[in-house]
């Protein structure tokens, strides 16, 4: 199931925030966002899942229009949005979060138990804590669990905004392995990410936005080797960085690339 944008401008009160974006998502494949704080990356994702309108232009999923679909219609069809800041339901257990993943679907309480053994395989440390308050867990285990709930709506298309936020370096690390075994199933995933050294390196191909629109497009390493991304996004060439960062930063990245 591809997701096609054509055109599409959006934003809120009365101004547009993207202007004008092509955009192409296909199975099996990861595609990254890159773009300064306020270049448009969230806004696009929003209009993408229906909690934005777009003003212009088309969005297709599996060859169906649905631009003007609400969010819950969207879901239904297969898109998945984990929103950036988790957006967990503190005062629920973990098993209550993951169960709310699947309502939509409205799945026979057998199908429901399937699902969620599925999903918390991929999750040891949630599925020794489904009884306990989400709100008590670690922030790495609470964005595990909303991506968990997105999973239990069995997504065609998991959209993912931010998922890296807040995460210590060992967690970001599993994160990425945890996505790029996401696609090796087929899913789709569009990733609208600040970490664009790693999430450029697990890539398919990759967007820039700056100023609501696209600037570049290219595949993961294309746009990892330009010199001008790797100035504005990267940090390389704009600036010296410590050494040791630098040696850690490329020991993730060669490993990413190789898998």
């Amino acid at each position: 199931m591809t997701l096609e944008l054509h055109g599409v401008s959006a934003g809120y009160a009365g101004a547009d925030v993207i202007h004008g974006i092509d955009l192409t998502v296909r199975p099996g494949e990861i595609i990254t966002l890159v773009g300064a704080n306020g270049a448009g990356k969230s806004t696009l994702v929003k209009t993408i899942s229906g909690l934005v309108a777009a003003r212009s232009g088309t969005i297709a999923f599996a060859g169906q229009r649905i631009e003007k679909q609400t969010t819950a219609a969207r879901m239904r069809l297969g898109i998945v949005h984990v929103p950036e800041g988790r957006r967990i339901f503190a005062g629920l257990t973990v098993g209550e979060n993951l169960a709310l993943g699947g309502y939509l679907h409205r799945r026979a309480s057998a199908d429901l138990r399937a699902r969620l053994a599925t999903v918390v395989a991929r999750f040891p440390a949630l599925r020794d804590r489904l009884d306990a308050l989400a709100g008590n867990l670690s922030g790495g285990q609470q964005q595990m669990l909303a991506i968990g709930r997105g999973l239990m709506a069995d997504p065609k298309l998991l959209i993912l905004d931010e998922p890296s936020l807040g995460l210590a370096p060992l967690l970001v690390d599993e994160m990425f392995d945890l996505v790029r075994g996401l696609r090796a199933q087929g899913l789709a995933i569009l990733l609208s990410e600040q970490n664009a050294q790693m999430s450029l390196a697990i890539a398919d191909r990759g967007y820039v936005i700056e100023n609501g629109r696209i600037a570049l497009t290219g595949t993961g390493v294309e746009l990892l080797r330009s010199r001008e991304v790797a100035e504005r996004y990267l940090g390389i060439g704009a600036e010296p960085r410590r050494a040791a960062h630098s040696h850690d930063l490329a020991q993730r990245l060669r490993a990413l690339l190789r898998a």
